[in-house]
């Protein structure tokens, strides 16, 4: 526990914060990967570069010194990270090598007015932060080793198919090497893949989300290849998926994790909304759904630039034929010619409103902007915000 001249001190930093924060993490990585170089086997490099990382960090940074006095107000925030770092494998004994680097960078943007009283009482925090997760981690990794079909770290898995859904996106079907069980997880869950590309320097680790429901004896991911652009070079990850990883490869994967889950317990109506790849949890919680809770009431809504970028549309248009409780609508941006769909450019409130009841579960994953423009929406509406859930593929961000 914290003393309360401590907590003081913590408080009192918060403004500084919110102007600092993001500054403060940027310094931090640029000194703890010189310091401790072998971290950029863990690290995704593009969110580093594009300043995803250090903004979820400085995110994270204000909302434990914000709630320091009460923690356990942000343990959601914690689990949903606690996931990520048990995926990657993150070890207790990291945990003191990111503190130290933390108040070096503290020290070295806020320089006199970091004085030796904040330190020390970032230093103490920091500890008490620590703690708390690699309590929460700890629990996890247990959970995840000893659950029937379950293991510790990264395990092989052969790429038994890889099927191409889209100009875009491909799927690969994963089955375990050894040939034994595998763990089970819940709709809207990820695993996450190692590989070390030829002519890479470190490893690249990266979560997907599982695009199908579970109950298989394979795990199915399905990658969208990140082509380079104006403010961003091409993702080495999921172009060395598509283009060097073939049927008969093996892939290393830890199991799966995280927040973002399908509640099967209501009775309400679900409304599954997704942009581009967003698609593959909203997939695994569609199969489910209509698999498990047959009767209830499903709307799923799929954007996409146009055809050529729509995956598993075959397969959403049969399971929509066979499923009566189902019913689906698809929204391109700009459709080429002669292509078909319920609505050209964007979903907007008064088409959803046309379409749904805002007396239902909404779930939507997209692109930022995609989210931003689906949740103002829903807030118009007036559905409360325990009924609407939302992931972001990579670092939180924010849809405000």
């Amino acid at each position: 526990m914290l003393d309360a001249k401590t907590i003081e001190i913590i408080k009192s930093t918060v403004p500084v914060l919110e102007v600092h924060g993001q500054t403060i993490t940027k310094k931090f990585y640029e000194t703890m990967f010189k310091n401790h170089p072998e971290l950029l086997n863990v690290f995704n490099h593009a969110n580093q570069r594009q300043g995803k990382q250090s903004t979820a960090l400085a995110n994270a940074v204000y909302a434990a010194a914000a709630h320091i006095d009460r923690l356990e107000e942000i343990l959601p925030v914690v689990k949903g990270i606690a996931q990520k770092h048990r995926a990657l494998g993150i070890l207790p004994e990291q945990y003191p090598i990111v503190g130290e680097n933390l108040l070096a960078a503290i020290k070295m943007v806020l320089g006199d007015a970091a004085t030796d009283e904040i330190i020390e009482a970032w230093g103490k925090a920091y500890g008490v932060i620590a703690d708390v997760f690699i309590s929460v981690e700890a629990g996890m990794y247990q959970e995840a080793e000893q659950q029937p079909g379950g293991w510790r770290g990264f395990r092989r898995f052969i790429v038994e198919r890889k099927v191409k859904e889209s100009n875009v996106i491909t799927s690969f079907y994963l089955k375990p090497e050894d040939g034994n069980e595998i763990a089970s997880y819940l709709p809207g869950q990820y695993i996450t893949v190692r590989v070390k590309p030829e002519g890479q320097s470190f490893t690249h680790l990266r979560h997907y989300s599982l695009s199908t429901s579970p109950g298989h004896a394979y795990y199915r991911i399905s990658v969208k290849r990140e082509e380079a652009m104006a403010d961003r070079p091409a993702g080495i990850v999921s172009t060395y998926l598509h283009d060097d990883v073939h049927e008969g490869d093996f892939l290393e994967l830890s199991s799966p994790a995280g927040e973002f889950i399908l509640d099967q317990s209501g009775e309400l109506p679900v409304v599954l909304i997704s942009g581009g790849v967003g698609l593959t949890p909203m997939v695994s919680m569609l199969e489910t759904l209509l698999e498990q809770q047959p009767s209830r009431e499903v709307v799923y809504i799929h954007a996409a630039r146009n055809g050529s970028q729509h995956a598993m549309k075959e397969h959403i248009s049969q399971l929509t034929q066979d499923h009566p409780a189902l019913r689906s609508y698809l929204v391109y941006e700009a459709p080429a010619a002669g292509e078909s769909c319920d609505k050209t450019g964007f979903i907007d409130l008064p088409w959803l409103q046309s379409v749904t009841d805002s007396n239902a579960d909404f779930y939507f994953c997209g692109p930022t902007p995609f989210m931003q423009a689906v949740n103002r929406a829903l807030k118009e509406w007036g559905v409360p915000e325990n009924r609407i859930h939302f992931e972001f593929f990579g670092p939180a961000d924010s849809l405000d």
